[in-house]
């Protein structure tokens, strides 16, 4: 009888250990902007974003990445959530960057000086798509040995 007790304790406190690091991988998850505005953005390469990617005006974050499609001319569109309370000059433009050499991929959000603001379903004109290491790598390999001969 006693070991049934400790049995039931311990995986009482196990189920109550795992919805604890549960709650904790969603607050983590940025998925909890709620009041936001949905912007989209065209790229020729997305490499390395993912849904749920952190979107930052000057280094802050200001929204998420909320999708990723491949439209019909093989373009990524990319929807943006960002938070209602920040708001993005109609001229902006946004960037694939990455958090150091070998970090996370984000957007990145130029903001520009219009004075009047994009609204939900707005699509940013102006994009400069991720850069691609290993094709970078590839290139200057490439250019080396044409160098040689």
């Amino acid at each position: 009888m006693k070991g049934n007790f400790l049995e039931a304790v311990i995986g009482f406190a196990v189920l109550v250990v795992s919805a604890f690091f549960i709650y904790l991988a969603y607050e983590a998850s940025g998925e909890k902007i709620r009041d936001g505005y949905v912007l989209t953005a065209r790229f020729e390469d997305v490499s390395g974003l993912t849904s749920g990617s952190d979107v930052k005006i000057n280094g802050i974050k200001v929204g998420i990445v909320k999708k990723l499609s491949l439209e019909d001319d093989y373009s990524a569109k990319v929807e943006l959530l960002i938070q209602n309370k920040y708001k993005v000059p109609a001229d902006s433009s946004v960037a694939i960057s990455t958090d150091g050499i070998m970090g996370n991929k984000f957007v990145s959000i130029s903001v520009g000086y219009s004075n009047d603001n994009m609204k939900q379903g707005d699509e940013v004109e102006d994009t400069k798509s991720s850069l691609n290491l290993e094709k970078l790598v590839d290139k200057f390999i490439a250019g080396a040995g044409n160098g040689n001969k």
